[in-house]
């Protein structure tokens, strides 16, 4: 495929660059406006692959290589799993294509960006990899990252090639349409190549103070697989062959580089410092503080960190004659090689991915200082190997004050993949960009580096050289790029916009359906009820919500947001479940169904049949209080109200049915036509599977109760099973009814405030007598079932990963 080949030569980098802004071209041009959704996926999903293969042939090599499943297997595992690990296309393309079919080529532009700097923004990539990571070369297009980050970038490419292939597409309509989208594709990349070479002169500008700069030796001693080392030499063997290259290394620095700091690589200290798990490693913890001491300046290095909870990567400060200053334990360690979350650990995961490690997360970004022999200080963020693929860190730090990125990695598995290396960089460089702080990055055997606040590496290392490397930091606070106010908030905007527009098409469509003159049903469903039996019917469902409503209070001001006890689900089932039940059975017992025989409303319910003539009905009042559900009462010819009410979701139908044989009746009441108004568009905004209570309360809370459980079981009781084989199957599932009933409590309130927060809008709107006001419910009515039906597991998703 074309457009694979030109990322894969635009992923190479160099002059290249250029390639980003045309390199989707030809795919574009593929999408045509009426193929099917299925097929558009298929070509997206082989654009996966064909890019995986492209750009990243040698990252299923390099994960083959470390886990011993070889190169082979390692790269037809990453080109099945490519559809998964770049979604972005089929978001784009799909997007893409629902949009071209509502809205014209610009809007159509904008919601493809948006779909895929959504994608990336809530499925993270492994190596942290998105389109404008191809524009580094740029020395004046990167610049434009400090507004946008890398997806910014990403964004603005995704608009030139669209512009470009509109231009093709539209070249048979002469110049005057063709030249139009040229014209914005160039003024584009005016305007990024304008900010950008303004952004490099005002950033090259001389400082105007003498701040405090120290000198960083970056030591890279080339030494990589411990575990062949461990192996060959034995454990404490490796540890000492180590630290004595190191040491060596770190007295050339201060000896012949005037070393003012020392850094050294991650996880070059391979056991836990200040926790020794032996004599010689308490031997070790105190070796390493005496050369410290002797050295007279500060380390930082790459150990373990312990505590009650676990494990960690970490990043150690050591002071001389103060010992350990503090430690940064990495946020983001690499998923199933240094990490997994404990909902998914387990003896059959470990089983299955030997090598999958058990480091635990951190609590994100911490600022620390390094400090000269002679009182110079510079404030520093640490980021440990993926942390620097992630803008987050890198922002929070430039929010607590930090003056330079200090990065280290453990880049040894690229050893033969220099691509990976360099990638990692680059995408490294980036963060300097977005916050203006410089950089400086040791790894274990290349590309150690040195980083402007442009982006630019102003010195390297090579892959398997040992070196040290010496940068100059000051300590100079950047004036806040618009990336450090507003955090990564591209892929956010373009979620949001990509709401606004399907809310702005559901309302269209909505308009459409409320323009059009519906045709009169031939039958109707209803329920006919007595006084008593209303008046019962509403009692129940009065009580479920009074239910539902103290259920809220207690959990928010007494005992908290999660079910704590039986009896708050007992009080559920008897205040709550029941009433409900007890409601819908009398609407059942007493249902009918309205229809026209001549010049007679017939009335049809499963015992009995009702005829009333046309001619002796007068009007319709409908029911204020919509309990047990909307409904209206039919005013007679002689004046009382007929001794029976209809419940019904739709009274317009009802008068239409009647309308088309002659009894045109009219709304009485003050506010009458509002109130059938609202009960009308409240049904016909309802969808008959995504609204059903046994969906909405029964069934999708199951989703989340099974994940919780899990996490119960294993938390508690040491694995998935861990309580069947305690205490036998009867307490097994007890216990996952207890969680199904906590989640379906749980989304029942959060229905209701969802309930409220709809009705809050609609019903003004109505009463107002709004004109679109049917529209308006319909627009919020697939803006709650979002929320419902996706936030509920992306919030659960996002608590687990916290929590993880």
């Amino acid at each position: 495929m074309l457009t694979a080949a030109l990322l894969g030569l635009y992923a190479l980098g160099g002059p290249a660059w250029a390639l980003g802004f045309v390199a989707l071209v030809p795919w574009l041009l593929t999408l045509g406006a009426d193929q099917k959704p299925l097929t558009v996926v298929v070509n997206a999903a082989l654009l996966c692959v064909a890019f995986t293969a492209a750009v990243f042939h040698w990252f299923g090599a390099a994960i083959g290589a470390y886990t011993g499943i070889g190169a082979v297997t390692g790269s037809v595992a990453l080109l099945v799993l490519a559809p998964v690990l770049q979604p972005q296309f089929i978001a784009y393309a799909l997007v893409r294509q629902w949009a071209g079919r509502r809205y014209g080529p610009l809007l159509r532009a904008l919601a493809a960006a948006s779909a895929w700097v959504a994608c990336e923004w809530l499925v993270p990539k492994l190596l942290g990899d998105t389109l404008g990571h191809g524009l580094y070369p740029s020395a004046a297009l990167r610049q434009v990252a400090d507004l946008g980050g890398a997806a910014g970038l990403t964004f603005l490419l995704l608009l030139v090639n669209e512009a470009l292939a509109v231009a093709i597409e539209q070249r048979r309509r002469g110049p005057r349409v063709w030249l139009r989208p040229i014209a914005l594709s160039a003024l584009i990349v005016v305007c990024m190549t304008g900010y950008g070479l303004a952004r490099r002169a005002a950033l090259q500008a001389p400082p105007s103070d003498e701040a405090a700069t120290l000198r960083v030796a970056m030591v890279q001693a080339s030494i990589t697989d411990y575990e062949r080392l461990r192996r060959e030499m034995g454990a404490y063997a490796v540890v000492r062959h180590v630290l004595d290259t190191h040491y060596a290394l770190s007295w050339s620095a201060i000896r012949d580089h005037q070393a003012d700091v020392l850094l050294w690589s991650e996880t070059v200290y391979p056991t836990t410092y200040g926790s020794p798990r032996s004599e010689d490693g308490a031997a070790l913890d105190r070796e390493i503080q005496g050369f410290v001491d002797a050295a007279g300046v500060p380390l930082v290095f790459g150990t373990y960190d312990l505590d009650g909870q676990g494990e960690y990567n970490a990043a150690t400060f050591l002071e001389p004659g103060k010992g350990r200053l503090g430690s940064y334990r990495k946020t983001h360690p690499f998923p199933l090689t240094e990490y997994v979350p404990a909902w998914l650990d387990g003896r059959w995961l470990r089983g299955a991915l030997p090598w999958t490690g058990g480091w635990r997360a951190g609590d994100g970004a911490r600022v620390l200082p390094l400090r000269s022999a002679d009182g110079r200080e510079v404030n520093v963020v640490p980021l440990i190997c993926l942390d620097d693929v992630h803008s987050d860190l890198a922002i929070d730090g430039a929010r607590l004050g930090a003056q330079a990125i200090l990065g280290m990695s453990n880049d040894s598995w690229f050893t033969a993949y220099p691509q990976g290396a360099r990638l990692h960089l680059s995408v490294a460089a980036f963060r300097s960009i977005e916050t203006r702080l410089p950089q400086v990055r040791v790894t274990t055997n290349g590309l150690s580096a040195i980083v402007d606040d442009t982006g630019e590496v102003l010195a390297s290392t090579a892959m398997g050289d040992q070196a040290v490397l010496t940068a100059f930091v000051s300590a100079r606070d950047p004036a806040p790029t618009l990336m450090v106010r507003w955090g990564d908030w591209v892929g956010r905007a373009g979620a949001a916009f990509l709401l606004v527009l399907v809310a702005l098409a559901v309302w269209q469509a909505a308009r459409r359906r409320a323009a059009a003159v519906p045709a009169p049903e031939s039958a109707i469903e209803l329920a006919l009820l007595t006084p008593f039996w209303r008046a019962l019917a509403g009692a129940l469902r009065l009580c479920a919500g009074a239910g539902l409503l103290w259920l809220a209070w207690d959990m928010l001001w007494r005992s908290g947001v999660q079910v704590q006890s039986l009896k708050q689900l007992a009080w559920y089932a008897i205040a709550v479940l029941v009433p409900l039940a007890a409601a819908w059975a009398i609407l059942r017992a007493h249902a009918a169904q309205a229809r026209i025989e001549g010049a007679t409303l017939v009335l049809e319910q499963r015992r009995q049949r009702i005829e009333l003539p046309l001619a002796s009905l007068a009007a319709l009042r409908p029911w204020r209080l919509p309990l047990p559900q909307a409904g209206a009462d039919l005013r007679l010819a002689e004046g009382p109200l007929w001794t029976r009410g209809l419940a019904l979701r739709r009274p317009y139908s009802l008068q239409r049915l009647l309308a088309a044989a002659g009894a045109s009746l009219r709304w009485e009441g003050r506010f009458a036509a509002a109130w059938a108004e609202w009960a009308q568009a409240r049904a016909d905004a309802r969808r008959r599977r995504l609204d059903h209570p046994l969906l909405k309360f029964l069934l999708f809370p199951l989703l989340p109760a099974l994940v919780a459980f899990r996490l119960h079981q294993v938390i508690a009781f040491g694995g998935p099973l861990g309580e069947y084989y305690s205490y036998g199957l009867g307490a097994y599932l007890t216990a996952a009814l207890i969680w199904w009933a906590s989640w379906s409590l749980g989304l029942m309130l959060f229905a209701a405030a969802l309930r409220i927060a709809i009705e809050t809008i609609v019903v003004p709107a109505v009463a107002l007598r709004y004109s679109q006001a049917g529209a308006l419910r319909d627009a919020l009515e697939w803006l709650g079932r979002v929320t419902f039906y996706l936030g509920v597991p992306v919030w659960l998703a996002l608590r687990l990963l916290s929590a993880g």
